[in-house]
């Protein structure tokens, strides 16, 4: 499912014509290779440009034009050289040429200029606020509004063709763009909850600390009264941002945010209570090595997405002491030297990635596979 590119079976995808089993791998295979994600991206965006086209109703006079001419006698030429024999054959491919033209004018319009004037807000519970105005039960959200609600309110935004997200109760949100090729808001405090089904780098969430860069996915994000974050996926990915450090949360995961410091280092949220305490103090209260003892001794087989993480925050022995735990968890691939990955090969550390990611992704639903594996693990009955 890994190894084979799924090119082929992208339109079909994105047109939801494939059975359940085949989607699901493929939606699989999306997460850990970039060209099919590249494919799919361009694939998914056109899906999403046809649909948006305006849907035009002929006049009654175009089509009695058509008849009368598919009715009138139309003579053959003896020996045509050039275009079509019948005059109504001209002018059905002129026709269908125009309207082509016509679908590919707008096409490159909605691309470049479409915008949506403004967002629908629907009021939830209580009486949430745009612009200090009382929403009733559902207003419009224009770019430079700020949507609050206080402790007893709450309010769902919806998007433009992508989604919409959820506002809960104390939370100000702010609209920063409205282009259908770039939806942007602004969590200034709160918590947001966004469903997302759109091209990755469409849906994005400004915080005091970190932009979260949606690549197809459900998730909720907290901001506190001191811009300090926390990000938690419950579906795809997220990617978060700040001058020009990144991390990459999947499905299960969560990942703390801080003014002037960024994204911390991913971790799934089933992790130890101790990995996660250590881990904090490594990421913004200088815990250094003791705090990386405590992370290493408490990771397991699913703590490599954090160990993984950890190789790019640090370096010499402490750097050599994250990969011997990692490639204890779980072996890296022939292609991926000890000596690569101490040096940060670019080509090593994306074919490690490539091998942990299904380990990540697999383990998607815990509670799931350890009802499994209690079963199996049960020893059979005695008879009686």
């Amino acid at each position: 499912m890994f190894s084979k590119h799924v090119s082929a079976k992208l339109s079909a995808y994105c047109n939801g014509e494939l059975s359940n089993d085949e989607t699901k791998a493929i939606a699989e295979h999306l997460l850990v290779c970039k060209g099919c994600r590249k494919a799919y991206d361009e694939i998914n965006l056109g899906v999403q440009l046809a649909q948006s086209l305006p849907q035009v109703v002929a006049p009654a006079s175009l089509w009695s034009e058509i008849e009368n001419l598919l009715d009138a006698p139309q003579p053959l030429p003896s020996t045509p050289r050039f275009g079509f024999p019948f005059t109504w054959q001209k002018l059905v491919f002129t026709g269908a040429l125009a309207m082509a033209l016509v679908a590919c004018g707008v096409s490159l319009w909605l691309y470049f200029e479409m915008r949506a004037a403004s967002w629908q807000v629907v009021r939830l519970d209580g009486a949430p606020k745009i612009n200090k105005s009382l929403v009733s039960d559902s207003e419009r959200f224009s770019e430079g509004e700020l949507l609050e609600t206080d402790a007893n309110s709450r309010a769902r935004i919806n998007l433009t063709k992508i989604g919409h997200v959820d506002i809960d109760p104390n939370s100000r949100v702010k609209v920063i763009s409205t282009k259908f090729t770039e939806q942007r808001l602004a969590l200034e405090r709160g918590k947001l909850s966004a469903r997302i089904s759109a091209p990755p780098r469409i849906f994005f969430v400004d915080t005091p600390s970190a932009k979260a860069v949606d690549l197809g996915c459900a998730y909720t994000l907290e901001v506190d009264d001191n811009g300090r974050g926390l990000l938690q996926v419950t579906s795809g990915w997220v990617a978060l941002e700040y001058q020009g450090r990144e991390a990459r949360v999947p499905a299960g995961a969560a990942c703390e945010t801080r003014p002037q410091v960024g994204p911390g280092t991913p971790f799934f949220s089933n992790s130890t209570a101790a990995l996660q305490k250590a881990l904090e103090r490594f990421d913004f209260e200088n815990g250094g090595i003791a705090a990386l003892e405590t992370i290493l001794a408490e990771a397991t087989t699913r703590d490599t997405l954090t160990l993984f993480n950890l190789l790019y925050r640090v370096d010499g022995k402490e750097r050599a002491s994250v990969y011997d735990k990692l490639a204890s968890l779980v072996l890296p691939p022939d292609d991926v030297t000890r000596d690569g990955i101490l040096t940060m090969n670019a080509e090593m550390i994306d074919s490690y990635r490539t091998a942990l990611e299904p380990v990540w992704i697999s383990e998607t639903f815990p509670a799931l596979r350890k009802a499994l594996r209690n079963i199996l693990d049960k020893p059979p009955e005695k008879k009686k």
